[in-house]
């Protein structure tokens, strides 16, 4: 079968491997739609602390199940067939830590992902790990949710997960930094879950600007290449500024503006984050403590997060069909990293088989 495996930095190769076998605790399923992110990117030229080479990457993951090992549905009290349309979690938590325990399995101390320690979705058939299983990690498609919607299911877990931590209110002004697919799932959550009030779209990119505002019609669109974002938002609020920023996107300067245009009891989570090599920003102390802020790390999701993901877009209260812009057979999977880098389109999915099951 193909898959895209990673060798090192700027050497990943789309190649022929055997077809991976099924242990008796795991399950093996073909790959429909495996969605790329920001974090593929930065694996194709920096790889990562945590991903052994070789490596078959990519970890925002849906498909059907081929074979179920003999011993899953007893040991995990499941009761998976051949044929069945999944969806895979990309974090995984070790479910026994302090964290873990506590319930808060996005900040487990023993986290391992998919595409990292685990081969992931770039690939015709891959293995869903018992570890995967063990923390109910594994969902069930909705019957009226596609695929491509499915494998989007991953990064809206994360957004999910840091709008959690900001306890958005009806009617509260929001800003999002960053045009991208992760700040059109923010924007449409605030919106379809919370109830918010405006939504205000940032970026320095004015053509992905456009094609996010044309998607997820934010109430104002700020290019802060052209202007003082933190002035444009006090102008916005009358002088206010707003209840809730996040910053989803790996730039330090944004974070400082979150903190400068932030409210009184304002909340702030920082979604992206920033660069190995220049992590810190400046931040006036004083601002987070007279104003009172909240400022709210936001790091990947639990398997809660990913069937909350699933369950609103099956309703409808969270679209991401159309947030879906460019489809790319695994023989061009090169080129949707460049898409990603580019900007180029809001979200890029990768199918290694055809989707013959797909609604």
């Amino acid at each position: 079968m193909k898959a895209l495996r990673f060798y090192a930095p700027e050497d990943v190769r789309l190649e022929d491997v055997p077809e991976p076998q099924c242990g008796p605790h795991e399950v093996k399923i073909r790959v429909r739609n495996c969605s790329t992110c920001g974090t593929d990117v930065k694996i194709l030229h920096n790889g990562h602390q945590n991903l052994t080479p070789p490596r078959t990457i990519g970890h925002e993951i849906a498909g059907d199940i081929v074979e179920v090992g003999a011993d899953v549905n007893s040991t995990y009290g499941t009761d998976w067939a051949e044929g069945d349309r999944v969806q895979v979690i990309a974090a995984v938590p070790c479910g026994e830590c302090h964290e873990c325990r506590k319930g808060w399995m996005a900040v487990c101390q023993n986290q391992t992902s998919m595409g990292y320690q685990y081969d992931g979705g770039f690939a015709e058939y891959m293995i869903v790990p018992r570890q995967v299983l063990k923390v109910d990690g594994l969902n069930r498609i909705p019957d009226n949710v596609s695929y491509d919607e499915a494998s989007a299911a991953e990064p809206f877990a994360c957004a999910i997960n840091a709008q959690d931590l900001l306890g958005i209110e009806e009617g509260d002004t929001v800003v999002v930094f960053g045009a991208g697919p992760i700040g059109c799932m923010h924007t449409r959550i605030a919106r379809g879950v919370h109830n918010c009030g405006p939504v205000y779209l940032v970026d320095v990119n004015e053509s992905r600007l456009k094609i996010s505002a044309d998607a997820v019609h934010p109430d104002e669109v700020i290019n802060a290449a052209e202007v003082d974002v933190v002035e444009k938002v006090m102008e916005l609020t009358g002088g206010r500024g707003a209840d809730v920023v996040i910053t989803a996107t790996a730039a330090n300067v944004t974070q400082e503006q979150a903190i400068a245009m932030a409210a009184r009891n304002g909340r702030i989570s920082f979604f992206g984050g920033l660069p190995k090599t220049n992590p810190t920003i400046t931040c006036d102390s004083n601002v987070v403590h007279y104003r009172q802020l909240h400022i709210h790390g936001a790091n990947g999701s639990a398997p809660e997060h990913n069937k909350r993901a699933l369950q609103y877009i099956s309703t409808g209260q969270v679209p991401v069909k159309d947030l879906i812009t460019r489809h790319i057979p695994l023989d061009d999977v090169l080129d949707a990293f460049s898409i990603v880098q580019n900007g180029e389109a809001i979200k890029v999915t990768v199918e290694p088989a055809a989707a013959t099951a797909s609604v």
